[in-house]
């Protein structure tokens, strides 16, 4: 007798779209754990990156250096603009005799950090005075004495100290572009009285300020 055949119970089917959804739920997931990955790269970083400003100041010394005037000591680096009393560049001989010359070393230095890229030297006006009781009664003593600036081998000026009285361009006059930072520029001041000079000029004394000046 033949055995009925038995029917297999089917398991409901995975509709497509159903499968669709879950491999793309698997690939969201699985790119969400994954590191991203990035081209080659490379860099510098400049930990020290610094500017600032520099410092133009002046020294000025005697022919035996214990005589120091800076530009600073008028009131500081801010200020850079000083008087010296204690440095007479025409000497101070005031018993000079007819035909005589006195003469005086100073240093004029750049103390700063930079260079000067102009230097000049302006005298101010040569004016006359009595000198102790006895006095001549001349009034032109400035042009009876004469004046003789030199730097090194090189003549600044030659002239009486009544001409002497317009500013002078040192850097052209003595061939240089600059007074470079910790540079120093010596001159020899000679002060003569006139030969000829008579008793007229006897008593008497003349006077005359000189400025020096950087610029950078």
């Amino acid at each position: 007798m033949s055995q009925p055949e038995k029917t297999r119970a089917r398991r409901p089917g995975v509709g497509i779209p159903a499968l669709i959804a879950g491999a793309l739920g698997s690939i969201v997931l699985a790119l969400g754990f994954t590191p991203t990955l990035a081209a080659f790269t490379a860099s510098i970083q400049n930990t020290v990156d610094t500017a600032g400003a520099g410092t133009l100041t002046m020294q000025e010394t005697d022919s035996t250096g214990d005589i120091v005037c800076n530009s600073t000591d008028g009131g500081g680096v801010s200020t850079n603009s000083a008087t010296c009393s204690t440095i007479n560049k025409y000497g101070g001989d005031l018993a000079m005799a007819p035909g005589e010359t006195v003469s005086t070393d100073i240093t004029i230095s750049n103390t700063g950090t930079v260079p000067a890229a102009s230097f000049s030297l302006t005298p101010g006006t040569c004016t006359q005075s009595t000198n102790g009781d006895a006095n001549g009664d001349a009034t032109d003593l400035c042009a009876q004495m004469a004046l003789t600036v030199t730097s090194g081998g090189t003549t600044i000026y030659d002239g009486s100290l009544a001409d002497f009285d317009t500013q002078l361009d040192l850097l052209t006059l003595l061939g240089d572009t600059e007074v470079a930072a910790g540079t120093d520029v010596p001159f020899t001041f000679a002060v003569t009285l006139d030969s000829t000079a008579d008793n007229s000029y006897a008593g008497l004394q003349v006077s005359q300020p000189i400025t020096w000046t950087f610029g950078a």
